[in-house]
């Protein structure tokens, strides 16, 4: 299942950088992170779903890009949405 409207916008809320930001980098890096979280738990009870698994890694792929992004023009906003999403990086 994938996130609803409601949780989307609690996510943003959450992330955004300006009153009507909806496509920040640090929002998308926090809803593609929700999303990987959700497709992680999908794949523990579904192990040979192979079409979740691409689309799962295509997100990741897009999450570190949008990070790389982050970090290389502002590292301070970078490191705040890692410590907030709790990432490894």
């Amino acid at each position: 299942m994938a996130l609803t409207p409601k949780e989307k916008v609690k996510i943003i809320e959450k992330f955004k950088v300006h009153e009507k930001d909806t496509g920040s980098s640090e929002v998308q890096v926090a809803i593609l992170t929700r999303e990987i979280s959700h497709l992680t738990e999908h794949l523990k009870t579904h192990p040979k779903d192979n079409h979740s698994r691409r689309g799962l890694l295509g997100m990741v792929a897009r999450r570190k890009k949008f990070l790389d992004y982050l970090k290389e023009t502002n590292a301070r906003k970078y490191a705040n949405v890692v410590k907030k999403l709790g990432l490894k990086r």
